[in-house]
């Protein structure tokens, strides 16, 4: 068209040259808003697929940690049940223990007590 406009008489040449830029000119404008609203489109669309995955992911990861910490909440009440265990067991030996103790404190004094007795007896002969 530009080729052909050239080509024409002065007068009409002029008109027409002024109406080729005036439409060039909306035909880039057009096609940078054509290409702006693309790119903001595009870019929606990968902003929600990035959204839509990481929803699921978050969702997938938010089950997964859910039952690992069901899994680590019942390895806590387990430990717990062992120390309470441990902690009864404990405690029945030390009242066991002291028990001991107190039978051979009684049998100590039994054995000096007999000691004595055997040391006067030995004395008075």
């Amino acid at each position: 068209m530009d080729l052909e406009a050239r080509s024409l008489q002065p007068n009409v040449k002029a008109v027409l040259l002024a109406k080729l830029r005036e439409y060039k000119s909306d035909l880039n404008n057009l096609k940078s808003e054509h290409k702006r609203l693309a790119s903001a489109n595009s870019n929606q669309a990968a902003r929600d697929d990035l959204l839509e995955s990481g929803m699921a992911d978050a969702m997938s990861v938010s089950a997964n940690q859910r039952g690992r910490l069901m899994m680590s909440t019942e390895r806590l009440n387990e430990s717990s049940d062992r120390i309470k265990e441990s902690r009864r067991t404990m405690l029945e030996t030390e009242e066991l223990g002291v028990s001991i103790l107190q039978d051979l404190h009684q049998q100590r004094q039994s054995l000096l007590h007999a000691n004595d007795t055997v040391f006067l007896l030995l004395k008075n002969k």
